[in-house]
């Protein structure tokens, strides 16, 4: 099992260019004005010399349709994540402009688990986050307990609060479908820095059991 490393809320071009170094799956930049992360600033020169290994991911909150793929056309982005209120025929219109796409659902809804089927077929990944008052990660994590609840044939990444320690309890899940991991604020000197050392540390140990 090859399970993905994604690492999200980038925005300085030097510790973007230091974490790419880790050679994770996916990098994420969030295009959510109000969240401490927003990538606005970045240039798509920041971005330009990524190996072509790592997956950039624009993370929107609901914007206008054009608006998205404006922003992807600019920065050279060819996968979204959708972490807002999207309806099935949104993502749906992301997906046949030629998009990636990837969903969030905040689990700690209850009615999350069952609203899923009408997005598999407009819909690439599933990302199951910690449910909050409002959108965006609350850097808090879910009862994983939950994710036996998941009976979806879509694949998933796990988000919310996973930290530097979680490793182990990661390499414990015993899911189908689990697809990686979505890694952010735990691993933070402040917004939009991360910590490389304890990002390597992570990567480490969870690529020995999962090697790429």
């Amino acid at each position: 099992m090859d399970l993905k490393i994604k690492i999200c809320g980038m925005r300085d071009p030097r510790n973007i260019r230091e974490v790419s170094l880790l050679s994770p799956d996916y990098m994420g930049f969030i295009f959510y004005p109000r969240s401490r992360r927003y990538a606005g600033q970045l240039s798509p020169a920041g971005i330009a010399d990524l190996p072509e290994n790592i997956r950039k991911v624009g993370v929107f909150v609901n914007l206008p349709a054009e608006d998205v793929l404006s922003t992807c056309r600019h920065m050279g982005i060819r996968t979204v994540q959708l972490h807002g209120d999207e309806s099935p025929d949104y993502c749906k219109r992301m997906r046949d402009r030629g998009l990636y796409v990837i969903k969030a659902f905040g689990v700690g809804k209850a009615n999350v688990f069952t609203g899923m089927p009408a997005y598999h077929d407009s819909c690439d990944l599933y990302l199951l986050d910690t449910a909050g008052e409002g959108y965006g990660g609350t850097g808090k994590q879910f009862n994983w307990k939950r994710l036996d609840e998941y009976m979806q044939e879509k694949p998933f990444f796990l988000s919310g609060g996973i930290g530097p320690t979680d490793a182990e309890r990661i390499l414990d899940l015993d899911h189908p479908q689990f697809f990686g991991v979505d890694l952010n604020s735990r691993f933070e000197t402040k917004p939009g820095i991360k910590n490389r050392d304890e990002l390597a540390g992570f990567i480490q140990k969870i690529r020995g059991k999962f090697p790429i």
